[in-house]
């Protein structure tokens, strides 16, 4: 009775009942568990199992640049990087209000790190979410124009209620790169969240867009009532770096 029953499950897809089904027969304790503990015991692996897989998808489909986590963000002093802020980010209210978030400081001080804990944490909550490197969005983006595949690439990231553009402003926009930028913003604006990282100050963000009349319009619509995040102090790169260096030293 017990292999039909798991068998059943297996066809209704139930893997996570499955597995903590077998696995309280394998450990003898299907007797110690009452008629409606067994229940719960067993739907509550169904929805973890189903959880984590949802997850896992989400974190997939984000494509995102590296696996960060909010817990695992270095607060030391010299970063001055405000803890309580960055905590505020991550319970992801600012999705809910399709507000911005704006991360900007000099290279390799942890801004792409930063954007992708929280975009972590937002699929841990159920958020839709897309990470895209700008150069790269952009270059994709132009060739869609020519394949026909732009449309659909538009429409995707609007279905995200975070969209992440990291490293905004590495190279100033040309006039396809600004007209684009405008469209996704205009579809964002009031309805979802867009996360920007830049080594560039926001205040000279018009100089990166250029054609003063568009950039006024991105802007508006990008930075009012953002969230600023504004990182300070060494490269962690470079920091790591030196690190590795003195360690080597030490050891001859």
């Amino acid at each position: 009775m017990n292999d039909q029953t798991i068998e059943k499950m297996k066809s209704m897809k139930l893997h996570g009942m499955v597995r903590a089904f077998r696995t309280s027969l394998e450990s003898g304790h299907t007797e110690k568990y009452t008629p409606d503990e067994l229940l719960s015991l067993l739907i509550d692996a169904e929805w973890d199992d189903r959880y984590n897989r949802k997850l896992e998808r989400s974190v997939s489909n984000a494509r995102f640049r590296y696996k960060a986590s909010v817990e695992q963000i270095n607060f030391d002093s010299d970063r001055e990087l405000d803890k309580n802020q960055v905590l505020r980010l991550a319970d992801c209210a600012f999705i809910d209000k399709k507000e911005n978030v704006l991360i900007t400081g000099s290279t390799g001080i942890g801004k792409s790190y930063i954007a992708s804990a929280i975009g972590h944490q937002a699929c841990a909550l159920g958020y839709k979410v897309l990470y895209e490197h700008t150069a790269k969005l952009f270059a994709r983006l132009k060739m869609g124009k020519a394949d026909g595949t732009y449309l659909k690439e538009i429409i995707k990231m609007e279905k995200q209620e975070l969209l992440i553009i990291d490293d905004f402003g590495i190279q100033p926009l040309d006039q396809q790169s600004r007209t684009i930028l405008m469209e996704i913003i205009e579809d964002r604006h009031g309805k979802r969240s867009t996360l920007f990282t830049s080594q560039v100050p926001v205040n000279l963000w018009h100089e990166v867009i250029g054609e003063q009349t568009i950039a006024d319009a991105i802007l508006d619509r990008i930075i009012h009532d953002a969230h600023r995040l504004e990182l300070r102090g060494e490269s962690r790169r470079k920091k790591r770096g030196n690190l590795v260096s003195e360690n080597i030293e030490n050891e001859y």
